[in-house]
């Protein structure tokens, strides 16, 4: 498998999941998320996968310091409407590594390990989003801003090349590999474009 071997580098989210242990998936109940591994749910890597990635990995830093998030134990909430630019896309990537859910969640066994109405959009908050412990209360105000990072002015021609289906091979390369190096850049510019502020 080929890909941008940058992915390698980032930081990975470590996660406790109560339920996975109790199932018999992982003896300790612990893994890791890469971000591969949420490139390769999402079908690509993007500015907003990128951006999900890193707000998910600096919340969880700020909630959980020195332990181990808890996945299942994390409330997240988002400022616009799930329909509303890429909101959708923010929240599947914060629900594959929070395990939060809207409605369509895991409704839990005998009460405990639900995921579902974990997940809100149209919240009343002024951050890109807001993830909460649901143990303790604990909250952080998330804002990503990927403006900061500026796309290579070649993209905007080669973007016209390609709406009108008059590029050639390698200049499909060529935007490729400068789309990654938009991503890149803001995975080594990750405490610019993300803040997070503790409640």
């Amino acid at each position: 498998m080929s890909y941008a071997q940058f992915f390698d580098t980032i930081e990975t989210i470590k996660v406790k999941d109560p339920l996975s242990q109790l199932l018999g998936a992982f003896d300790t109940g612990e893994y890791e998320f890469s971000y591969l591994d949420v490139v390769k749910a999402a079908g690509h890597s993007c500015p907003t996968v990128a951006g999900a990635y890193i707000m998910t990995l600096k919340a969880l830093e700020v909630l959980y310091r020195d332990e181990v998030a808890v996945r299942g134990n994390i409330r997240v909430e988002f400022k616009e409407s799930l329909e509303e630019g890429v909101a959708g896309v923010i929240g599947n990537v914060i629900s594959q590594i929070t395990g939060a859910t809207d409605k369509s969640g895991f409704k839990g066994l005998k009460g405990e390990f639900a995921r579902h109405s974990l997940m809100k959009f149209d919240a009343n908050i002024s951050s890109s989003a807001r993830f909460t412990r649901v143990d303790s209360g604990k909250s952080v105000d998330v804002v990503y801003n990927p403006e900061l990072i500026k796309p290579n002015p070649k993209m905007v021609q080669l973007m016209q090349k390609l709406s009108s289906e008059n590029a050639n091979t390698e200049e499909v390369r060529e935007f490729g590999r400068l789309w990654q190096d938009r991503v890149q850049r803001i995975f080594e510019n990750r405490d610019s474009v993300v803040e997070v502020n503790l409640l």
